[in-house]
């Protein structure tokens, strides 16, 4: 078959795999996130692996298109994630973001610092080094906010005050990881002195500082007048055109500029696009498209990029790490949200939201870099903290005691 049957088939399989997925799943009672991953779990390497279906199988490309299938998804994916987090900082309330902003900055320190050692601690009881350990711990600090925020936005509650820490949380516990990571791959692989490698580091903070306060000045005092002005030029749909080119140039800035994830630079773009005047506007634009198809074929590919029975060989290590990694991320942000003066019910659900081990091992990895030894398997292992369960665990904590921001 022509490589663009092939994706015109694919997305289109896909697409209502993950909408009719998405209904089940709240005929249940569960998020839509939840039946679109798992939709993908099913036709993915673990259950069907449609990918390697004849009708789908790699074909010699053609100018101009990528004859991989799975890229292509992949492709789509990635833009997917981008839209939706700005779609989630459109909807932030800034105000409340700030009140709570104390508690998140330590909400996303103990969600960092205890899963970094407990995992390394998990690692070494396996006899794993130290080095091999606090890569593995390094994994499991990162923090799945699209899931976080789709499902948020799922149960309206977004706004609310858990809402807001646990997206804030989430951009720091960003930067604490990649901090951590560049930390990890400098003093663990012993590739020179110290003293370089603390440059290293330094210079990744200093990456991360220019690229937060150019977006931030830059989207507070141009986006308003320039939104003004792309609603008059004579073309269609310019105010649209604008915005989607200014969220892809701060996605693309955070990762290979600032050196934090992507999706935390579309997520800066909506942050700032919501306090201007041009919101609703904005809003009513980017919504349809965005989750008819992009964001569908996002959740939808997570589960096709898994393949649970490869954990089979380690499974005593794997639910080990599992239990590691849930508890070092529900007992770290929670209890420091707690500490820092939320109720115990509003703490549980700060603490009860899934991980994403993929953004941070790219982050790890995307560059050329590896943990001590090449053992890049161990990175996979926390895989299954970006579990189908995810969305359903946040859902979950956020029945805990009634509706967000209910008394705790």
């Amino acid at each position: 078959m022509n490589p663009i049957l092939q994706v015109l088939l694919f997305v289109a399989l896909v697409t209502l795999a993950s909408k009719g997925a998405g209904l089940l799943s709240s005929r249940f009672g569960q998020p839509a996130v939840f039946g679109e991953i798992l939709a993908g779990l099913v036709l993915g390497p673990s259950l069907l692996n449609i990918l390697n279906w004849g009708i789908f199988a790699p074909r010699s490309g053609i100018e101009g298109l990528h004859a991989d299938l799975s890229g292509v998804v992949q492709t789509l994916a990635e833009i997917g994630v981008i839209l939706l987090m700005f779609v989630a900082g459109m909807e932030t309330d800034l105000g409340e973001m700030r009140r709570v902003g104390r508690v998140a900055f330590w909400a996303a320190f103990g969600g960092v610092i205890l899963p970094l050692g407990s995992g390394a601690a998990a690692a070494h009881l396996f006899g794993y080094g130290w080095g091999e350990g606090f890569f593995m711990g390094a994994v499991l600090t990162a923090t799945s906010v699209s899931i976080s925020a789709q499902t948020l936005m799922e149960l309206k509650a977004l706004r609310s005050k858990e809402g807001s820490t646990i997206l804030g949380a989430a951009v720091i516990d960003d930067v604490m990881g990649i901090i951590v990571l560049s930390l990890v791959v400098a003093f663990a692989g012993h590739a020179g002195p110290q003293r370089a490698a603390g440059a290293a580091v330094l210079w990744v903070c200093v990456r991360m500082t220019l690229f937060f306060s150019l977006a931030w000045f830059v989207g507070r005092r141009y986006f308003e007048p320039a939104a003004a002005v792309a609603t008059r030029l004579g073309v269609s749909e310019p105010l649209m055109a604008f915005v989607v080119a200014a969220v892809f140039l701060y996605a693309w800035a955070a990762e290979y500029l600032g050196g934090v994830a992507a999706i935390t630079g579309s997520y800066l773009a909506g942050v700032l696009f919501g306090q201007t005047s041009f919101k609703e506007r904005i809003d009513r634009g980017v919504h349809p498209l965005t989750y008819s198809f992009f964001v569908p074929v996002f959740f939808i590919n997570i589960g096709l990029r898994a393949d649970v029975r490869q954990i089979a060989g380690d499974l005593p290590l794997v639910l080990f790490v599992l239990a590691v990694a849930v508890l070092g991320k529900v007992i770290g942000c929670g209890a420091c949200a707690w500490l820092s003066g939320f109720r115990y019910r509003e703490a549980l659900r700060r603490g009860l939201r899934p991980g994403a081990w993929h953004h941070r091992c790219r982050h790890l990895l995307g560059d050329g870099a590896r943990g001590p030894d090449h053992h890049d398997d161990h990175a996979g292992l926390a895989a299954l903290r970006h579990s189908p369960g995810a969305g359903g665990r946040d859902a979950g904590a956020f029945r805990v005691g009634g509706p967000p921001g209910a008394p705790g």
